[in-house]
């Protein structure tokens, strides 16, 4: 089992998809992590020695900020924006989309469970028996 950046990377998996487990790291910068260590993206994470493992280990403690670095930096910054009262930060503390997405319908990842809006009935016809006068 490999270990990079304290995660338990799959061993089964082709190098360049194992390392996007890693929070901070996506499938282009896995790809440019095996060009810069001249890894093969299609060898599994098994086959790897343990040299290439360090090797990517200490290249990605170098260059990337991954993991609970990453997630105070984002969390940070998110926590400034609300700070400020910007558009976004607002959107932020009302759990709302950030990015301009529509809310009338669809948003429910983000807003949660529909709330049924109460007091509104159907008219029913009541008046069949009444005349207009």
């Amino acid at each position: 089992m490999a270990r990079i950046a304290g995660v338990n990377i799959p061993t089964e998996k082709c190098v360049n998809i194992a390392l996007t487990y890693i929070y901070g790291i996506g499938p282009a910068t896995a790809e440019k992590i095996c060009a810069t260590l001249k890894i093969k993206p299609s060898v599994r994470v098994h086959q790897l020695t343990d040299d290439e493992i360090f090797k990517i280990r200490e290249y990605i403690d170098k260059n990337f900020s991954v993991e609970g670095d990453k997630r105070r930096e984002v969390s940070m910054n998110i926590k400034r924006l609300q700070d400020m009262r910007c558009y976004k930060g607002i959107r932020h503390t009302k759990k709302l989309p950030v990015h301009g997405q529509r809310t009338k319908t669809n948003a429910r990842t983000r807003k949660g469970k529909a709330i049924p809006v109460e007091g509104k009935k159907k008219v029913t016809k009541q008046l069949k028996g009444l005349k207009n006068g």
